[in-house]
């Protein structure tokens, strides 16, 4: 008799790893020390970063939009199975991954389904959270603890709920443009900026472009582009582009009118995109008279908590038999 998708015999819990972001104007600098750990950025660079999260008195929003995906998935999980517990951990942040750990092998939790709330993959969105929960899970084992194997969810960045909830997003935020420019109205979808190295050694700008492609034919457009944000690193090394700014500088040269942002790349609204996009690419748009309004990330969208209870179940459902081999804890190929 197959069991039900209610019991799970080969995982105890759900955990949702994310960036993590400050909580307040004296977080900012210990963030960024994390954010940047291991890497050579100038003091400089450094402050001008810190400045744009003082613009948002040291607050970003993505703590609080992942509470809320957490909530969103476990409600579903009650619902409708497997009932399984969801913790949250980060990388950067309150509540960090090492901490989530402990509480996760003081509860008794023994295997856990890992998702990584990024759809795209490259070492810097996927793999390096890998490595940081291999690196939490050495320190329970030297403190005597244990470890929780995790076993990662598959790809999602062409998942329905993750093309229906930009879909509609971006519908809505084209509704609110003049009616005189709407029909003319590029879908300027945008990522993360990743080194060209890190690039072509993973599957980021072709899951980017699928993810778009297939957004754009949901919404009925085939005027759009895949553009990059928040692009660090020294300037001599070259990076994904065009950089959104001005990529805006030279469309609107060729008779770009008007806009609509969609932040494909990122599953929250954080810092990053409410800098780059709210800030310095409206200010562009509003120096060269482009009409622009900018979809919201998918958050807590429902398609997008659906998406997160699905991937849980098929991972759940491919294991029904017993439980995953340890090395799927750290090197599942098909993890996203």
């Amino acid at each position: 008799m197959a069991r039900s998708l209610s019991q799970s015999p080969a995982f105890d819990a759900v955990l949702l790893i994310s960036f993590g972001g400050p909580q307040g104007p004296e977080d900012i600098r210990p963030f960024l020390a994390n954010v940047l750990r291991g890497r050579r950025v100038s003091p400089a660079r450094v402050e001008e970063v810190a400045h744009h999260y003082e613009l948002f008195d040291g607050v970003s929003p993505i703590t609080e939009l992942t509470q809320r995906q957490a909530a969103g998935l476990r409600g579903r999980l009650e619902r409708d199975g497997p009932t399984l517990p969801v913790y949250v951990g980060m990388r950067n942040w309150h509540p960090y991954l090492a901490d989530t750990l402990r509480e996760m092998r003081r509860a008794g939790v023994r295997r856990a389904v890992g998702l990584i709330l990024a759809a795209h993959r490259s070492y810097s969105s996927c793999e390096q959270y890998r490595r940081n929960v291999v690196i939490a899970n050495r320190e329970l084992q030297d403190a005597g603890l244990g470890t929780v194997e995790v076993t990662y969810v598959g790809d999602w960045h062409d998942h329905e709920g993750f093309v229906g909830a930009y879909a509609s997003r971006i519908q809505a935020a084209r509704d609110t443009l003049p009616v005189s420019v709407r029909s003319r109205a590029r879908v300027v979808f945008t990522a993360h900026s990743i080194p060209m190295s890190m690039a072509e050694g993973s599957r980021y700008q072709a899951q980017l472009l699928d993810s778009a492609g297939r957004i754009a034919s949901r919404v009925e457009s085939d005027d759009w582009a895949l553009v990059f944000q928040s692009r660090s690193g020294r300037p001599q090394d070259p990076w994904l582009e065009p950089d959104i700014c001005d990529y805006l500088r030279v469309e609107r040269t060729r008779g770009l009118h008007a806009v609509v942002l969609c932040p494909v790349g990122f599953v929250a609204d954080h810092v990053e995109v409410l800098y780059d996009l709210d800030h310095e690419a409206a200010e562009v748009c509003r120096e060269l008279g482009i009409e622009m309004r900018r979809a919201s990330a998918v958050n807590d969208d429902p398609q997008f908590l659906d998406l997160l209870a699905d991937m849980v179940r098929r991972t759940v459902s491919r294991y029904q038999g017993g439980r995953p081999l340890p090395i799927c804890a750290e090197t599942e190929p098909t993890s996203a």
